[in-house]
C-alpha cells in the first residue's frame, strides 16, 4: 500500500490538473476577494476565516474526480480490486495521497494568504491547526464521492452535489476555530469536535467508498 501511495503522489505531480491546481485556485480566490469586498481591513478580518476555509474546500474539490478516474480508464482499478490488499486500504492510500498533494500545500500557504485578508495574528496558528485537522476529512469525503461516481461520464458535477453537503460540518467547525482564536475565546471544544469529525470520516468512509467501487466495477 505504501507503493500505491507513492505511485499516486508521482501521478499527481506529473498529470495536468493535479498537483498545484488547488493551490493556484486558493491563491486566486484569496487575491480576488479584497477587490470584490473592498480594502477595508475591518471587514476583511471578519470574513477571513470563512473565506479561507471556503477556498480550501473548493480547492480540494477541484481534483477529486482524478482520485479514481485515471485508474478506472487504464484498467488499474480492476487490478487493485482483485489484488490481495484490501480495497479499503486502497481508498485510504489514495485519499492520503490526495491530501498530501492538495491539502498540505493549502495548509502551508494559508498563513501567507491570511495576511492578504488581514487575519488577526493570534488566529493564524488556529487556522493552521484547523486546516491540519480538517482537510484530511475533505480528502476522504472526496474519495467517497469519487468512488460513487467513478465510471460515469461527466460525473464531476454529480460528485460535487454529493460531496458538498458532507463538507458542511467540517467547514462550520473549521471556520469556527479560527473565529474563536481571533477573538481570544475558548477553542478546545471546537477543535475536539473537528477532530472527531475527521476520525469518524477516516474510520467509516473507506468501507463505504470500497463498497461503492465494488458495485461500479461489476
Amino acid at each position: 500500500m505504501i507503493a500505491l501511495f507513492w505511485r499516486d503522489m508521482r501521478l499527481a505531480m506529473r498529470a495536468g490538473g493535479g498537483f498545484g491546481l488547488g493551490l493556484s485556485f486558493f491563491l486566486i480566490l484569496t487575491v480576488l476577494v479584497p477587490f470584490g469586498v473592498g480594502p477595508q481591513s475591518e471587514i476583511l478580518s471578519v470574513i477571513a476565516p470563512g473565506i479561507l476555509w471556503v477556498g480550501a474546500l473548493l480547492a480540494c474539490l477541484l481534483s477529486l474526480d482524478r482520485i479514481f478516474a485515471l485508474d478506472f480508464e487504464d484498467g488499474s482499478l480492476d487490478l487493485l480490486a482483485t489484488a490481495p490488499i484490501p480495497l479499503e486500504g486502497v481508498v485510504a492510500m489514495k485519499a492520503a495521497a490526495h491530501w498530501v498533494t492538495t491539502g498540505l500545500p493549502l495548509v502551508i500557504a494559508a498563513p501567507v494568504l491570511g495576511v492578504l485578508l488581514h487575519l488577526e495574528g493570534g488566529a493564524v496558528r488556529w487556522l493552521i491547526l484547523g486546516l491540519i485537522i480538517g482537510t484530511p476529512a475533505l480528502s476522504m469525503i472526496g474519495a467517497f464521492g469519487a468512488g460513487l461516481t467513478v465510471g460515469l461520464k461527466r460525473g464531476g458535477l454529480l460528485m460535487s452535489l454529493l460531496v458538498l453537503p458532507l463538507y458542511v460540518p467540517t467547514l462550520i467547525f473549521g471556520a469556527e476555530v479560527v473565529k474563536r482564536g481571533a477573538l481570544g475565546m475558548e477553542v478546545q471544544g471546537v477543535i475536539l469536535i473537528l477532530t472527531a469529525i475527521t476520525l469518524a470520516v477516516w474510520a467509516l468512509l473507506p468501507f463505504a467508498a470500497a463498497a461503492a467501487l465494488r458495485i461500479n466495477l461489476r
